[in-house]
């Protein structure tokens, strides 16, 4: 059987404002209001509904958001540091039972026709079971300088199958334009997927002829692994000495046995505003509209706007995405510059470069509305039977008004019940917690006032990891 493996890294940075560090875009709703993992696992669910996702350490719960939306069952291999996809799959490798069949996808692909490629993965079967690493590639539409290609050599033995694919005569690094337009003209060129169907022992095998030194170092870091429930934890420190290089680099263009399938459906990494845009029907104009965009006198213009209304007025080829907290307006033509954007911001020191408004927590999420000299509000959700940690605060007091559901309030060892329409008050220097005790979501505005307000103004007491302690390392 197959176990799908769905590498959850990557910051996304050429979607921003919509993708950030803390949220990538793997993680935002940008098809009917699902995120790319989501719509990644409901789609490998038709190969297997036990799945490994590899995530940051900081983005687990959001990947265990996914993984319950998507209906399926899964654990997670946590990297300490992000060392790209060779590393990765080094460790899962590891992990694994030798002949078990692994199939690396990315979590950030869109592919509509989820049976079609289901087939086609299908098809690679073979060829894997006969010690090939089995690489998929999409039959290229127009000539993208986006996308890395696969040249196709030789039809493999027909032993393996009439569709068994063929071996990879090279790969091809992301081509100037006049360079794509040839490789779309010469054929036998298909787009570099980033899909993996290997055997665990044979790509064992293969980091030790050509990245010895990356398995080396996974092998220390998945020696004594920490279960904690559904979360795999490596050593941190033998992980991080680990070199950080694509599989692509690593093993894939120095080894033999390399062989491509071509999967001939839709597909997109959804790697720019563009590639966003072109998930949106166009009116007549060209325009793409997602939420509350309003296009008047416009042509070509694609407006992202979730939250409030945003007219487009007499524009042309231009793309604007309006978030909470920051707004882009482009020229379409500058799609793939906007990760220079997230640079110049990081340089300057705004803090939009990388954290969203809405910050993810275990126990649900915080939204900071509004904040001044000596007072912040934040908006925060916490998820039914979840909770904050017993924690307390030296320089500021919170003010607490429930605006939905019930809340169980516990400061300085005293409990209360706060219901809707309520408030209670936090004193500085205060023991206290906050629970959902109901069955829906909890909703509650919270004022902070006081000298400071930084985040790290927090003192916990109970903070334990969620999930439940396992002592098995293996992945299930």
């Amino acid at each position: 059987m197959i176990r799908p493996i769905v590498l959850c890294g990557g910051s996304g940075t050429r979607l921003w404002p919509l993708s950030r560090k803390t949220l990538p875009k793997q993680f935002v709703p940008l098809i009917d209001n699902k995120n790319l993992l989501v719509l990644t696992l409901e789609r490998l669910r038709l190969l297997s509904d036990e799945v490994t996702c590899v995530a940051a350490e900081e983005h687990r719960f959001l990947v265990q958001e996914s993984i319950e939306a998507a209906n399926v069952r899964g654990q997670q291999l946590l990297e300490p540091v992000a060392r790209n996809t060779a590393a990765a799959m080094a460790a899962v490798a590891l992990l694994s039972e030798p002949d078990q069949l692994l199939l690396f996808a990315p979590a950030d692909h869109h592919i509509p026709d989820a049976e079609r490629f289901v087939a086609t993965i299908r098809k690679g079967v073979p060829a894997a079971l006969a010690g090939h690493l089995v690489t998929f590639g999409v039959e290229p539409s127009f000539p993208s300088t986006a996308y890395g290609y696969i040249r196709q050599g030789e039809p493999l033995a027909a032993s393996l199958g009439e569709d068994a694919g063929h071996a990879v005569a090279a790969f091809v690094e992301k081509p100037a334009a006049a360079h794509a337009e040839q490789l779309l003209l010469a054929g036998g060129h298909l787009w570099n997927a980033g899909i993996l169907l290997v055997q665990a022992r044979v790509l064992i095998e293969a980091l030790e002829q050509h990245a010895p030194d990356i398995l080396q170092s996974c092998r220390e870091a998945t020696a004594s692994v920490e279960t904690d429930g559904d979360f795999l934890r490596m050593d941190a420190t033998t992980f991080g000495r680990c070199r950080s290089q694509s599989i692509d680099y690593a093993v894939l263009e120095k080894c033999e046995k390399v062989a491509v399938l071509p999967f001939q459906g839709r597909w997109s990494d959804v790697g720019s505003w563009n590639a966003v845009a072109d998930l949106h029907e166009a009116d007549e104009h060209g325009n793409r509209i997602s939420g509350q965009g309003f296009a008047i006198g416009a042509s070509n213009t694609f407006v992202y706007a979730p939250n409030r209304p945003v007219v487009a007025l007499g524009t042309k080829d231009l793309l604007v995405v309006d978030t909470p907290d920051a707004l882009l307006v482009a020229h379409a033509d500058f799609a793939e510059q906007v990760k220079d954007v997230v640079a110049l911001l990081t340089t300057h020191g705004h803090s939009q470069a990388t954290r969203h408004r809405r910050i993810p927590r275990p126990w649900g999420a915080y939204d900071s509305v509004d904040d001044g000299d000596r007072f912040a509000v934040k908006r925060l959700t916490v998820k039914p039977g979840a909770r904050l940690a017993l924690r307390m605060h030296h320089h500021r007091a919170e003010h607490w008004v429930v605006v939905k559901g019930t809340a169980r309030v516990l400061c300085n060892g005293e409990a209360c019940l706060v219901k809707e329409d309520e408030s209670i008050y936090i004193p500085v220097g205060a023991k206290y917690r906050l629970e959902n005790a109901g069955k829906t979501v909890l909703e509650v505005i919270e004022v902070q006032t006081g000298g400071y307000l930084g985040e790290d103004d927090i003192v916990r007491f109970d903070d334990a990891p969620a999930g439940i302690i396992g002592n098995d390392k293996k992945l299930a």
